[in-house]
């Protein structure tokens, strides 16, 4: 089975630049504390980079 991350959102976008915005929104967090299960892939990886002061990640089993 793939590598899989747990993302969860800790802080709010509001506020943030757009590109961040739609970063948050194409991880598929839109509030907070909501957590989603993502592909441990560089692209995934590389998003989470961009917004890693808003989220915490862990991984998943």
């Amino acid at each position: 089975m793939a590598l899989q991350l747990k993302v969860t959102l800790v802080r709010s976008g509001i506020g943030r630049p757009e590109r961040q915005k739609r970063t948050l929104k194409g991880l598929g967090l839109t509030k907070m504390n909501k957590s989603v299960i993502v592909a441990d892939n560089l692209p995934t990886r590389g998003m989470i980079r961009k917004v890693s002061h808003l989220v915490t990640v862990e991984p998943h089993a």
